[in-house]
């Protein structure tokens, strides 16, 4: 009798789930082009960090992922649905199309009525989730960025650092997939800004997938997998930080990194 000779079988590779891509987007204001034909994946678990000079579309790019603002042209998947295509909105729902998608804006935009903690619980009532449970959760979130002891505070009563953190933890109540940050240091003194990066460090080493707007090129480097320069609505150079911030291979990049005397 012969012995049966079993094949072992080869599992295989999976590919990262992107929870955004974007294709050919495109938009333009008053007739000026400000985002042409970009292509753009985040995968889960990932933080893509955009830089780039003031008015090269980055906030535009990532106010678009969220239809803040709604593209002329192009195609946006986030968390495997279509949301827009060629122009038109396809999603149905932004209230749940802004829960997948959590934003940290570089104001703050906080209710200037409602105390720290009222403005984390506000966004988790409005999606219907009960009153004690959104309070046990903000409670719990204002303590994990550092200022529980803030919690009865109104914004004039913070300091930017504050307001920028009570912000983060509203944008983590309701559980998003992604979260955007649009320069969230670009109006805070530096310790305020230590206190900030600090709280997207520890989002990092948790897990959570970021596209972040940065002027914090250091930042970008140390925590980011995948950084993409943007200049006149285009995509540049895209990559891994070492590569795009220590070695770029386009001079566009380099002129852009010694402005900021970074060396390359």
């Amino acid at each position: 009798m012969t012995e049966s000779v079993t094949t072992p079988q080869t599992t295989p590779r999976t590919q990262p789930e992107a929870v955004v891509r974007i294709n050919g987007l495109s938009k333009s204001f008053d007739g000026r082009l400000v985002l042409d034909q970009v292509d753009l994946e985040v995968d889960r678990g990932r933080i893509v960090s955009v830089i780039g000079q003031s008015g090269g579309g980055k906030t535009t790019l990532m106010r678009c992922v969220n239809l803040l603002e709604r593209p002329d042209r192009g195609t946006i998947e986030v968390a495997g649905e279509v949301v827009h295509s060629d122009g038109r909105t396809v999603c149905r729902d932004l209230p749940r199309l802004r829960r997948t998608v959590g934003m940290v804006f570089q104001r703050f935009n906080l209710f200037p009525h409602l105390t720290a903690v009222e403005n984390v619980v506000l966004a988790q009532r409005k999606a219907g989730i009960p009153e004690q449970e959104a309070l046990e959760r903000a409670v719990t979130l204002l303590r994990r960025v550092g200022v529980a002891h803030r919690a009865l505070g109104r914004p004039e009563q913070l300091s930017g650092g504050e307001q920028q953190r009570v912000a983060i933890a509203r944008a983590l109540a309701l559980k998003p997939e992604l979260l955007l940050f649009d320069e969230p240091t670009s109006s805070l003194d530096p310790e305020a800004t230590r206190e900030v990066l600090s709280v997207m460090r520890e989002l990092a080493a948790d897990g959570m997938t970021m596209l972040l707007v940065t002027h914090e090129l250091p930042f970008a480097r140390e925590v980011s997998d995948h950084v993409v320069f943007v200049d006149g609505g285009r995509i540049v150079e895209e990559g891994r930080p070492e590569d795009v911030l220590d070695s770029p291979s386009q001079a566009r990049t380099r002129e852009f990194l010694a402005s900021y005397g970074t060396p390359s």
